[in-house]
């Protein structure tokens, strides 16, 4: 039914047959064939098909695709090349710049933050065309904890970066002391100046995963 293509399938495995991952297939059917649903159907799970549950150096937690034409691809605030990356990304790049040195890249795609550790999760993953929060409350939710719930009973220690209330909302499924939990305001305009900029996250994300022995995080996009 789903083949994520990894370790992620075994993990996962009882939870796709569950009653409230069964219902929500069945509704993602009725929306695929009758809306404009983003990302497309068969990048869904692009997030846990590019970085293994044994690979994951840091999650970041994204609320729900973007809603435009062209923009989800299964990754949180990615976009493919060729389309310009929205102003959350925008503000993400200037905070990597400010820390890091780095340029600003030349465009929004992730995929290689994803294939060097960096699970780019959003709490629910799939959206209706230019509507926000349409598909919340339907089951993602219950996978995605379940997801988060998997990776805080890892023996390797993991980055948790929670932008914004509802990323923050989800501290409480990360109990293990091992890990890294960095929380600040979201770096959508509305709020990347109430704590967002200057946040320091990513010096301190490579700081921790050195201090354990984890090879840090290349957070170039070229």
């Amino acid at each position: 039914m789903v083949n994520i293509g990894n370790d992620w399938d075994a993990l996962l495995a009882d939870e796709f047959k569950k009653d409230y991952y069964l219902q929500l297939r069945q509704f993602l059917i009725s929306e695929y064939k009758t809306q404009t649903i983003y990302p497309p159907m068969n990048d869904i799970f692009n997030a846990l098909k590019a970085t293994p549950y044994a690979g994951v150096k840091a999650v970041i937690l994204g609320q729900d695709p973007y809603h435009g034409a062209g923009q989800a691809h299964g990754m949180c605030f990615s976009v493919k090349k060729g389309t310009p990356p929205p102003p959350s990304l925008q503000n993400i790049f200037k905070e990597i710049h400010d820390e890091l040195g780095l340029p600003i890249p030349p465009h929004g795609e992730l995929t290689a933050w994803a294939q060097n550790g960096v699970l780019l999760l959003n709490t629910v993953l799939t959206v209706r065309e230019g509507q926000a929060n349409s598909h919340r409350g339907k089951g993602w939710e219950l996978l995605t904890d379940r997801v988060i719930e998997l990776l805080d009973k890892r023996e390797t220690p993991i980055v948790f970066l929670l932008w914004g209330g509802n990323a923050r909302a989800k501290h409480k499924l990360i109990t293990d002391p091992k890990h890294l939990v960095l929380e600040c305001a979201h770096p959508s305009p509305l709020s990347a100046y109430n704590g967002f900029f200057g946040c320091g996250h990513f010096i301190k994300a490579n700081e921790f995963l050195k201090n354990n022995g984890i090879e840090p995080i290349d957070w170039r996009i070229t």
